[in-house]
């Protein structure tokens, strides 16, 4: 079967073809004409449901571009307040309303007449939206909304002085990759002494955020924050046991080789101990992998590795070029991380990051290009809501994407023992991740399970826990106020609370896509496309079933997917 990323923007017909989404006074008649349409058919209801789509399709895209444009220039008061003015103002005026939309359609007769297997999940969804809302916490929401984008702001403010330039601290982690070891030390203390200087705006920004979130759970009748979020993020089928179990197995069978590797690298560099400025170096005389210039570069190179894979994914980078879809370098007053972000009515989503010229700014560009993908194969469906896919699938779209896509890194590398180099360096973080992914989903349900704790047991729990998924090969000495304080680089914590876990359910499921592209690259790939053609019209079970993987996190499975892991290593 071909594919086309020619994607269309979706044609209105229940808004006028030239609203613009300005303020609640421009919205309201929609919301009302909704809610007191009479529904006398299951056709009429299944037309009800397309317009109410349309509406929701336009306000998420406007919401979009508000979040894009300010993320992409944090100092920029005017896109600030214009992001903030959408959270505050418009936003908790439409949410009484679309809960009352949500019950007239579970309480409209006809509801029980729709097609059970197309609409199941989408009726679910609107169930637990019921279940979630609470009039008390729409200001509260309102102001949480707001909150979490503080983090970009301060972090976005960061930057560090090498060598008498200015660089931003993402662009500055090149210099840990450099032979240098001196260099590396001192570039390092540098990074972490810079986010120290902001640590107590981050705790203080942290802590705001932590009691209203707790706030809300208790307003909607839940017994803490944690079974709120759990119901909110639709995780239906795993429970908190399942995430303890996941981070036992990461500490029984991934651990070792995590070990495995550090002691691997340091007898690479020929050093004693292992420090934290060395897990990215090379040994003298071996010159940093350096894959690309500038983000134009990244873009076509990246276009002409998935061209290579299958021309339709170069079709979909290539559309998002021409659109201008792409914000990809490093730069100050940008806020940091990568992201995609879906555009509902215009199709072609939004990739944002920050690159600096390294490997893995290359592994993120194929990463987002596979959330894109995602978000390419899910446009054409019905609703807007059978395009809100469980992230859990959405991160196996992009992380299946940095696995699929290293054949054809050559397009970055000069030479085979570069491009060697890159899958070797790949594999290692496809392990390596995992302790992380751990840490950062132990220490927010510990957060969440205590949250009237102090700075200092937060600090305190957080050391704890990172110490348990720390390998004894990489020594930290002298560097208690970096550790101590570690948690606050990852963005997630303030933006996206409990989403974290599902990177490690991804990778599990991307490492069983790769196997099976091993063996049959053709048969994976349609999997691949099968499985993110269908949104979010099934269970996440069936989502992976559809691209052929188990969906399965247990210890056994988890070793034996590392064990695949080491062995594709030593090849």
């Amino acid at each position: 079967m071909t594919y086309s990323a020619d994607i269309k923007k979706l044609p209105r017909h229940y808004l006028p073809v030239d609203f613009e989404i300005k303020d609640w006074e421009g919205l309201l008649p929609f919301f009302q004409e909704l809610e007191e349409r009479e529904i006398d058919s299951v056709t009429a209801l299944e037309q009800w449901l397309k317009d109410a789509s349309e509406l929701e399709a336009a306000i998420s895209e406007e919401v979009c571009w508000r979040q894009i444009k300010m993320t992409c220039d944090t100092e920029n008061k005017e896109l600030e307040a214009s992001f903030t003015f959408f959270m505050m103002e418009i936003q908790p005026k439409m949410q009484p309303f679309s809960d009352r939309l949500n019950k007239k359609l579970l309480d409209c007769k006809f509801a029980s007449e729709l097609d059970t297997q197309k609409y199941f999940t989408y009726l679910r969804n609107v169930k637990k939206n019921i279940d979630l809302f609470e009039e008390k916490n729409i200001p509260l929401i309102a102001e949480l909304n707001v909150l979490q984008q503080q983090f970009g702001v301060i972090a976005g403010k960061m930057t560090v002085r090498v060598n008498g330039q200015e660089y931003t601290l993402q662009q500055a982690t090149r210099f840990l990759e450099d032979p240098d070891r001196n260099l590396r030390e001192e570039v390092y203390h540098k990074i972490n002494k810079r986010r120290l200087a902001d640590k107590d705006a981050l705790n203080e920004l942290f802590s705001t955020l932590l009691a209203k979130r707790n706030e809300v759970a208790i307003n909607a009748g839940f017994h803490s924050y944690t079974e709120f979020r759990f119901l909110e993020l639709g995780r239906f089928d795993y429970t908190q046991d399942d995430c303890y179990q996941f981070h036992e197995a990461v500490k029984l069978h991934v651990m070792p080789l995590v070990n495995e590797l550090y002691e691997a690298r340091r007898k690479k560099l020929g050093i004693d101990t292992l420090r934290p400025w060395d897990i990215d170096a090379e040994p003298l005389g071996t010159k940093p992998l350096h894959p690309f210039n500038d983000g134009n570069e990244l873009t076509d190179k990246a276009i002409a590795c998935f061209d290579q894979l299958m021309p339709f994914f170069g079709d979909c980078l290539r559309k998002m070029k021409a659109m201008g879809h792409l914000d990809l370098d490093s730069r100050k007053g940008k806020a940091p991380g990568g992201y995609n972000c879906p555009l509902a009515e215009s199709g072609a989503p939004f990739i944002f990051m920050n690159a600096a010229g390294q490997l893995d700014d290359v592994t993120t560009m194929v990463h987002e290009g596979g959330h894109a993908i995602h978000s390419f194969l899910a446009h054409p469906l019905e609703l807007n809501g059978f395009k809100e896919y469980p992230m859990e699938i959405a991160e196996v779209a992009s992380m299946s994407m940095e696995l699929f896509s290293m054949d054809y890194w050559n397009v970055f590398f000069k030479t085979s023992e570069e491009l060697h180099r890159a899958k070797e360096q790949q594999l290692e973080r496809v392990i390596i991740i995992f302790p992380w992914i751990a840490t950062i989903d132990k220490f927010q349900h510990w957060i969440y399970k205590n949250p009237q704790h102090s700075l200092e047991e937060r600090a305190k729990a957080w050391v704890e826990i990172s110490d348990e998924f720390t390998s004894p090969v990489l020594n930290y000495d002298g560097l208690d106020d970096y550790r101590s304080y570690g948690w606050q680089r990852q963005l997630h914590l303030y933006e996206v609370p409990f989403y974290y876990i599902e990177y490690g359910i991804a990778q599990l499921g991307a490492i069983g896509m790769w196997q099976q592209f091993k063996k049959n690259k053709d048969a994976a790939l349609n999997n691949y496309i099968q499985a993110l053609s269908l949104g979010a019209t099934t269970t996440l079970p069936n989502l992976f079933k559809a691209a052929g993987l188990e969906f399965n996190f247990s210890p056994e499975y988890i070793s034996k997917l590392m064990q695949f892991v080491k062995s594709e290593m030593k090849n």
